[in-house]
């Protein structure tokens, strides 16, 4: 009876210091200034919705929220290090489709599993990409554009950032649809496909909006079509792919994470800010500014799930395409 008595008080005790430690995770978090690990260059899409949620946190806690840029490896550089650091929420990621759709798939010995490397907090937004053209592609909507690619095989180009981005993806999975015949230029970066894109080296491309826009509205470059089947809110005039080519739905996205295995309570409260920031008017300027596309709140359970649909999604595509990342 002893025994029992005294088992029975360890287990309690036990029970309340788990207890009483999950509360003080969130009751002394953060104590300390936090890193944001952003997987791309300073200025990119996620660069600028990861400092402006830093900059949003960093109001809420009153501690720093420091950017680390850590661009490399098809972006699994950044989720590497995020995996390795300690379970703690003072190392954040901002994943995005690459780092755990496509990344894991293209590259033969990743070194990261989306499944087992990550704590999901929330998803973000989503990326439009736009199908753009030179001035002197005779071309102006989708239909155009098929009929023009099929009567001249081979001899029109696309540029992507890289074999296995979305945007070689994408255009692949058009080529495969639609048995069409274009070649494929890849570069180390955006940068030098809009150099050769603007000059007419190659004659088309997919666009995020931030690229896209710009030249979209001084006439240096057309769109046919958006890849997703929903319009988008930042030309709500441009026609939809999909409306040319049913069933065509695909976008980007970024995500907010942190290391696996982090306490419930610090992923809950992070979840709670972002979702109340995501509800302002300050968020929907914030997307504007990005180029990016609202979507619908998610809580971490929401955000998994969705990582593990889209990560089958991109399964068979990736394979039709062909991609590979050394």
């Amino acid at each position: 009876m002893k025994f029992f008595n005294v088992k029975h008080a360890l287990l309690l005790a036990l029970s309340f210091w788990a207890c009483h430690g999950v509360a003080q995770d969130v009751k002394n978090y953060p104590n300390r200034s936090v890193k944001l690990v952003v997987p791309f260059t300073a200025g990119s899409t996620v660069d600028v919705l990861g400092r402006a949620i830093g900059e949003e946190l960093q109001a809420e806690f009153n501690q720093p929220f420091v950017v680390d840029n850590r661009a490399g490896a098809s972006t699994l550089l950044a989720a590497k290090l995020v995996a390795a650091a300690p379970a703690d929420g003072y190392t954040l990621l901002f994943p995005t489709v690459t780092t755990l759709s496509l990344g894991p798939q293209l590259m033969a010995a990743p070194g990261f599993d989306p499944f087992k490397d990550v704590s999901m907090i929330a998803r973000l937004g989503l990326t439009n990409f736009f199908l753009v053209v030179t001035p002197s592609f005779p071309a102006r909507n989708m239909k155009e554009w098929i009929e023009l690619i099929r009567k001249n095989p081979g001899k029109y180009s696309y540029g992507s950032s890289g074999s296995g981005s979305p945007q070689h993806i994408f255009m692949e999975l058009l080529k495969k649809d639609l048995n069409l015949d274009i070649v494929h230029i890849p570069y180390k970066g955006s940068n030098s496909s809009m150099m050769d894109l603007l000059s007419g080296k190659v004659q088309m491309a997919f666009l995020d909006g931030t690229l896209a826009i710009p030249h979209l509205k001084t006439e240096k470059l057309f769109t046919v079509g958006t890849s997703m089947a929903k319009r988008t809110v930042l030309i709500p005039s441009v026609p939809t792919i999909a409306d040319t080519v049913p069933g065509f739905d695909w976008s980007g996205w970024i995500a907010f994470a942190g290391p696996p295995n982090m306490p419930s309570s610090v992923v809950d409260l992070l979840a709670e800010k972002i979702r109340r920031f995501q509800a302002t008017p300050a968020y929907t300027t914030l997307l504007n500014k990005a180029a990016m596309e609202p979507s619908e709140p998610m809580t971490p359970a929401m955000t998994s799930e969705f990582v593990k649909k889209e990560y089958k999604r991109w399964t068979p595509v990736i394979a039709a395409s062909g991609a590979a990342v050394d």
